[in-house]
Parts: structure tokens; C-alpha cells; sequence
């Protein structure tokens, strides 16, 4: 056989169960057996001087066999063949792909034709060989599995998380489903890295653990980004199953290995490098800086993280709600990244208690500044100072961080309305929707100027509000809140929108339609529409450059800032974004900033500028 015929043989998938045929009288070889209450493949064997009858398990993971003479494993057979014309089926030129033995052709029926494959001549060998593109044709077709969720009539009135994530069977199901393609386009949509066909594969063979700790070679937080992750637009939406299939669901296999690593206590700290007597700044503990947190103190480096808020975690514990992310997950990341010898000073606002001055004097020798996008925006509307109309900051932030859900074991005021209004389409304004649903409110309405198509929220997300009775006003813009004589809100003025040219976002421009105006009953305003940053960081920094929109001016594609040894990344220079674009930049910004601490960036240090 030829090299190139030997690449060609690959093996048969695990699970499938083939129906045997002669390659020369096209007989069946099947024969049940009472006795066993299975059904086998019978040849007629020849070893030395013995001949009899083989059974082979059609199942290819199987591979159990009886014969009526003795075939010790590690034998190398004489000859097998038909027992119905008895034609010899081992080939002349064929060797196996592992031992190099002789191997037998037999025919197995797909898709009503008959295709062939091979077997190990070795008794014990699991060798079977088969063509790639026969390969995949015999592949048995797995749906994409179904993450299981609660039912939506039980969620809208509590605050435990939607989806449960895969159990063990469903997540070997998925994983079965990979084609473990060489030039794998999934790794390269991800903004981290992850090697997934190789975690996936882990999955797959049942080593669930040595997954969790392969994604962690690129994504200290993989826990936090299997649930809250874009994978839609990323990693699955290159997916080559996906092409004529639903690609594989790679967010929900990374959350399934994270958790398992995480309910059995097997979480295991990496090997660091040698300390390297270098010092670095993380400004804010949000996904971007415990990123680059996580990278640094394994490169040796000393790292402290500075959050101006009471509890790290930034965007991940004030913004995303506990039901799409559990705060027991974020306080396991972040336990891990200690562990890891990141330390955190919570209630340190740079600007105000440290600027760039006194961590220069502090010893820091580079600073990461990822403070995110956590400044309200208005719309500038009439009537929108009036009592209960929020900006979403601020709705999140009090329900979330400071757990206003859990009243009465936590007095927080939490805004309350029996009819909400939900201004924007993000996942941010879903996550304010959602919450308002759960906070006990009667109805709540989305109010978006553009089209379903158009919605920038997750489809998940925008599933899960359909499926909890939240409706949606498309096509339609807010122009007034109208208050009664107390200054309490009571109404929304809209207008309804028609989609006109693209504009700057790439999106079809919504345009007012004249005398469409109408009026939605509301006595409670969310209002979604995106965030800013905030100023505070910047009276720390002086010199700092900035964009006309006010974030941060970056002058590398790794972040590097105006100031020699300042790096920026995530929200704060992108806008609002995803937790793993933030991710993304913070990956970059490392691998610069450990370039420059080992004297390969301009100047090498903070302290000497």
C-alpha cells in the first residue's frame, strides 16, 4: 500500500455500528447470537493450522470477539475470509496504521451504498481504517445538544441562573461532534486564543479536567466566559460543522469543563516563572485587567489590581445580572488569581488616592489602565430629570453589586415600577429588562428605534426575554417622558422609526415618520443606550490623550498610551464592548508590556521616565 493510501486510512468515530458486507459476494456477515442478545460479524479464520469462525462486535469501540479456537491477543491471523463464498478479503498490499500488520477489507453500507473499510489482521489491535471524506459520510449525524434551562414561567421570579449547563452525556455529545479540522478557524475567532480543538478533543475522551486546564493555558477566567461570551459571533460562527450544521457549542463546552474543574475541588495552580523583581499596576478589576492580571503574575512579574469598588470584578459583578452570572463564579475567578499571587486592593479610586506620580514613586514599573465604560448616558430628552427614570449604571449596579434582589437580608433601594420602559436593545438594556421582570414589575417593554435585525444583544439573550413575556417595541424611538404633578413619570411619547441609508455604524439609519407620535403607559424608565468613560482616571494622569468621544487615544494595536509605561485596553478604549474583546486587548497589552519590561520597549520602565 502506499504512503499516500495510508494517510487515507483513518478511524472509524466511536459509537458507530456498521452493517457488515463481503467486498466480493456483497453477502451480509451479520449473525445474532440468543445466547448473547447481540448481533455479530462472523469470518472464517485461519491461525497456523486452525480454522473456525471469528465474531467481531459491530460497535467500533467496542471491540469484543469470540471464535471457536483460540486467538490469543497480540496473534497475527493467517488469513480471514468469507464464510459465504470464502474469498480471502486481507489485502496483498494493506498494512495496518498502528502495528504495520497485515489488514482485511470488508464493505460497510452508507447512505444505501457500500463503501469499504478496513481491519487489523492482530487480534487486539483497534485499528480500523477508512478514506476521510468516507469517514465523514459514516459519521453518525448528532444534533447540536440543548443546554438545559429553567422553564420560564419559574425564572421570571427568581434569580438563579437560566441555563444549568451540560451534564457529562451532553457534553461528550457535543464534543463528539468536533471534526478536529488541522487548520482549526474556531481558535483563530477567538480573541484569547484558546486552543479549542485540542479542549474540545480532551472532552471528547472523557478527560475533562486536562480540558479545564487547556483553556487555561490562554483564559484565566474560562468559567465566567463560557456563560457570558459572544460565541455567536466569534469562535462558532467560524465553526466548519456550522457550514452545513449548527456549529459545535464551544461557549457551553468551556463553561461545562470549568465547572467540573471547579465542583470537584481539582482546581490546580499553574507553574510561574522566576520572580523577576518587576512591579505592574492593573487599574480596575473588570475582564480586561484580571486578564492581564492573570498573564503577568505567571511571567514572574508582581501585580497588584486597584478597584475603586468595595468588591472586585468590575463590569462582571455591578453590570451582568446574577442570573446570567452567578457572583459565587466571578468570586471563584478571582479566588483562583489570588491563589495565583495577584494581590487586590479594592476601595482604591486612581485619580483620587494614587495618580500616576505616586505609582511612579510606589516602585510600579508599567501601568495597565482598565477602567472600562462605566459613566451613565442620557438621552437629553424633555422631561428626563423626572422621579424614576434611571441610567442603567446605576439600575445594575444597585441590584447586582449591592444586592437590592436580596431584600430583606440586604436594605438597598431598588427601583420599582409596575410598567417599565427599557430603553436600547444591547445585552445591557436585556440584562435591565430581565431584571425589572424579576424585581416583581407587571410588564416591560423594549423600546428600540431599529429592527430585529438590528439589535446588538445576543440572540440567547434576546431569546430569553421573548421566552420571560418581555415585549418589544421596535421601530420606535423615545422623544418625551411625561410626568404627572408629583414629577413622577407616568409616560412615554414615542415616535415610529422607518430604516433609511447606512450610517457610520455600518447599520440602515433610523428615520422619524412624521405624525406617528403615541404614548406607552410607564412608571419606570431604564435607559440603555451606552455608557461613557469616566473622568475620575484621568485627573490622575495628565497628559493622557484622548479621543473626541473621550476615551482613551491608544497609538498601538497593544494599547500603548501617550504616557512612556502606560498601557490602556478594553471599554475604555473601544467603548462598551464584549467581556472577552476586553479579554482580547488585554492580551495584546501583556505581551507588550513584558516585551518592554525585559528592556525591548522604548525606555524599559516607568520609574526611569
Amino acid at each position: 500500500m502506499t504512503e499516500h493510501k495510508k494517510d487515507e486510512l483513518k478511524k472509524i468515530p466511536a459509537g458507530t455500528e456498521l452493517t457488515v458486507f463481503c467486498p466480493h459476494c456483497h453477502q451480509g456477515l451479520g449473525q445474532y447470537d440468543p445466547k448473547t442478545g447481540k448481533t455479530w460479524f462472523r469470518l472464517h479464520v485461519r491461525s497456523g493450522a486452525a480454522e473456525g469462525d471469528l465474531f467481531l462486535s459491530p460497535v467500533m469501540e467496542d471491540f469484543s470477539k469470540h471464535s471457536t479456537i483460540d486467538l490469543p491477543d497480540g496473534t497475527v491471523v493467517n488469513d480471514l475470509s468469507c464464510p459465504h463464498c470464502r474469498a480471502s478479503i486481507v489485502e496483498k498490499e494493506g498494512h495496518c496504521g498502528i502495528c504495520d500488520s497485515p489488514v482485511a477489507r470488508l464493505m460497510v453500507s452508507v447512505q444505501s451504498k457500500l463503501i469499504p473499510f478496513f481491519i487489523c489482521a492482530k487480534v487486539g489491535c483497534p485499528w480500523h481504517g477508512i478514506t476521510k471524506a468516507d469517514e465523514q459520510r459514516i459519521k453518525p449525524k448528532v444534533p447540536r445538544q440543548k443546554v438545559p434551562a429553567q422553564d420560564a414561567h419559574l425564572r421570571i421570579r427568581n434569580f438563579q441562573e437560566v441555563p444549568y449547563g451540560f451534564t457529562s452525556e451532553l457534553a461528550l455529545a457535543e464534543a463528539a461532534r468536533c471534526l478536529e479540522c488541522k487548520n482549526a478557524k474556531c481558535r483563530t475567532g477567538c480573541p484569547v486564543e484558546i486552543d479549542i480543538p485540542a479542549f474540545v478533543k480532551l472532552i471528547k475522551e472523557g478527560k475533562f479536567l486536562e480540558a479545564a486546564q487547556k483553556i487555561k493555558e490562554k483564559n484565566a477566567l474560562p468559567a465566567i466566559c463560557g456563560r457570558v461570551c459572544p460565541q455567536e459571533d466569534q469562535c462558532e460562527k467560524v465553526c466548519i460543522v456550522g457550514l452545513k450544521d449548527e456549529p459545535v457549542a464551544i461557549g457551553s463546552l468551556e463553561r461545562f469543563a470549568a465547572d467540573m474543574e471547579r465542583e470537584t475541588g481539582s482546581v490546580t495552580i499553574p507553574k510561574k516563572a522566576p520572580p523577576t523583581g518587576k512591579k505592574i499596576a492593573i487599574v480596575g478589576s473588570g475582564p480586561s485587567g484580571l486578564t492581564l492580571a492573570a498573564d503577568m503574575v505567571l511571567k514572574g512579574h508582581s501585580v497588584t489590581v486597584f478597584e475603586a469598588l468595595h468588591k472586585p470584578g468590575g463590569v462582571l459583578v455591578y453590570g451582568i445580572p446574577e442570573f446570567r452570572l452567578p457572583k459565587s463564579i466571578v468570586d471563584s475567578e478571582i479566588s483562583y488569581l489570588r491563589r495565583l499571587g495577584v494581590k487586590i486592593e479594592v476601595n482604591a479610586l486612581i485619580g483620587k488616592m494614587y495618580d500616576a506620580a505616586d505609582l511612579k514613586k510606589l516602585g510600579y514599573d508599567a501601568v495597565f489602565l482598565g477602567v472600562g465604560a462605566g459613566l451613565p448616558v442620557f438621552m437629553n430628552l424633555p422631561g428626563e430629570n423626572l422621579c424614576n427614570i434611571f441610567s442603567a449604571n446605576e439600575y445594575l449596579t444597585r441590584i447586582n453589586l449591592m444586592k437590592a434582589y436580596a431584600y430583606p437580608e440586604y436594605d438597598t433601594p431598588a427601583p420599582k415600577g409596575r410598567h417599565v420602559v427599557v430603553i436600547g436593545a444591547g445585552n445591557v438594556a436585556m440584562d435591565c429588562a430581565r431584571n425589572a421582570l424579576r424585581m416583581g414589575s407587571r410588564e416591560v417593554t423594549v423600546v428600540y428605534r431599529r429592527s430585529r435585525g438590528e439589535m446588538p444583544a445576543r440572540k440567547e439573550e434576546i431569546e430569553h426575554a421573548e421566552e420571560e413575556g418581555i415585549k418589544f417595541r421596535l421601530m420606535t424611538n423615545p422623544v418625551k417622558f411625561v410626568g404627572d404633578s408629583q414629577s413622577w413619570l407616568r409616560q412615554v411619547e414615542c415616535v415610529q422609526m422607518k430604516l433609511g441609508e447606512p450610517d457610520a455604524s455600518g447599520r440602515p439609519r433610523p428615520i422619524p415618520i412624521a405624525a406617528s407620535n403615541f404614548l406607552i403607559e410607564a412608571d419606570l424608565a431604564i435607559i440603555a443606550v451606552g455608557a461613557g468613560p469616566n473622568p475620575v482616571v484621568f485627573s490622575g494622569f495628565p497628559g493622557l490623550v484622548r479621543e473626541p468621544n473621550g476615551y482613551i487615544k491608544t497609538f498601538s494595536p497593544a494599547g500603548r498610551t501617550s504616557l512612556p509605561g502606560v498601557w490602556a485596553g478594553g471599554d475604555i478604549t473601544t467603548g462598551s464592548s464584549t467581556v472577552i474583546s476586553a479579554m482580547g486587548c488585554a492580551r495584546k497589552a501583556g505581551n507588550d508590556i513584558q516585551e518592554f519590561l525585559s528592556g525591548g520597549g522604548a525606555k524599559g520602565s516607568l520609574k526611569n521616565n
